[in-house]
């Protein structure tokens, strides 16, 4: 039966924990359980529902607090803070990839699945925090891992998603909007995956894949801004 290790935890939580088992369970994967029925806690979604009310609550009073933008600026600060990237990148800084409970075949994913994962892990860390050390200790572990990141977000103009950067770029220098066409869709409808080009006028400026038109549109915005082949 597997246990938490809970010093080493404690080490990167920079916080005493007071009970274990709720921290185990927010490392547990719905998929461990498949293959592990007799397993005696539950997975981590529950945690990981609670947590990311209490990220969005922190980072919002914290944004409200320190950044006198328009409102709409604060939501793009906010979601480039806490979208499944970043929050997975935090993870893997923190080592919580170590602590996860995963099916084998979860396991060998190191993709996008696994960025998810570890993104909804953290969220659920941060519910476990929220119920056994309460509202301060929570915020406190925000604010040393996950805000620390904004000064840079913002610096670097992240808020801005890779279709709204290659959007303002080529509108200066072309005078015209990128547009985006499906050259390839493949898969099963549950598991489909998107080849799309970002066009600039009747010119391919980038191309990029995902298991959704949107995500495979950002990918190839992405593509189009780091060739700066526009």
């Amino acid at each position: 039966m597997p246990t938490l290790d809970q010093p080493e935890l404690e080490k990167v939580l920079r916080t005493p924990i007071n009970n274990p088992e709720l921290f185990l369970s927010a490392f547990t994967h719905r998929s461990y359980l498949n293959e592990n029925r007799g397993f005696h806690l539950p997975h981590n979604e529950r945690l990981e529902f609670l947590g990311d009310a209490v990220l969005e609550l922190v980072a919002t009073e914290h944004l409200y607090k320190n950044y006198p933008h328009p409102e709409g600026e604060l939501t793009n600060f906010r979601s480039a803070l806490v979208n499944y990237k970043m929050l997975s990148d935090i993870a893997k800084r923190l080592g919580l990839e170590n602590f996860l409970l995963m099916s084998r075949g979860e396991a060998k994913d190191t993709g996008r699945a696994r960025q998810v994962i570890l993104a909804n892990c953290i969220e659920a860390v941060i519910g476990a925090l929220y119920l056994d050390g309460g509202y301060d200790a929570t915020r406190n572990f925000i604010e040393k891992e996950v805000l620390v990141e904004l000064p840079k977000i913002i610096a670097g103009e992240k808020y801005l998603d890779p279709k709204s950067r290659l959007q303002e770029l080529v509108q200066e220098k072309r005078g015209i909007t990128p547009t985006y066409s499906v050259v390839n869709e493949t898969g099963p409808d549950h598991n489909k995956v998107f080849v799309i080009a970002a066009m600039v006028g009747t010119i391919e400026v980038g191309r990029g894949s995902g298991p959704s038109k949107q995500e495979a549109e950002l990918s190839a915005a992405e593509n189009a801004l780091k060739n700066n082949s526009f």
